[in-house]
């Protein structure tokens, strides 16, 4: 017998979920364009109040990466334990017509990373809380996972 999990984003201001087709949320403010990741009270550019809320979109670009590799600090909470812990990438993506933002990638081997890369939002598990609910989290995701050797 399958059983269904429950599941809850980590935040729900940062992206849609559930969702088939997740997108994070960011805000547009109304009188100048800027954009920004998470959606803003106020415009950082223009000081406007009221922004426009915004599905940013699903795919970018690597504009740049590097490989984390130890255990963030605490207050960091996953399912992962020192023993457990395994280096991920970690790289900025430029969302056209928007702007760039710092995210996880789910690749963690340099051969397969590149500057230019194509890339597309992921919902992957963070951590699993003790009734059972998975805290879901966002990533990005290479549309290309060809090595560069």
């Amino acid at each position: 017998m399958l059983r269904a999990h429950k599941s809850r984003a980590i935040d729900a201001q940062l992206f849609t979920w559930p969702d088939t087709n997740p997108a994070l949320l960011g805000s547009r403010c109304t009188a100048c364009g800027f954009h920004a990741f998470p959606a803003a009270a106020s415009c950082a550019r223009c000081g406007a109040v009221d922004p426009a809320s915004v599905r940013l979109p699903r795919r970018g670009t690597l504009w740049a990466w590097t490989i984390q590799r130890f255990m963030p600090k605490e207050p960091y909470r996953s399912s992962e334990t020192s023993e457990t812990f395994r280096p991920y990438g970690v790289g900025y993506i430029e969302l056209p017509g928007a702007l760039r933002i710092e995210s996880r990638l789910t690749e963690s081997d340099p051969a397969k990373l590149r500057i230019g890369q194509a890339m597309e939002l992921a919902v992957y598990v963070h951590r699993i809380e003790a009734d059972g609910t998975e805290v879901m989290n966002y990533a990005f995701k290479p549309l290309d996972v060809e090595s560069r050797q």
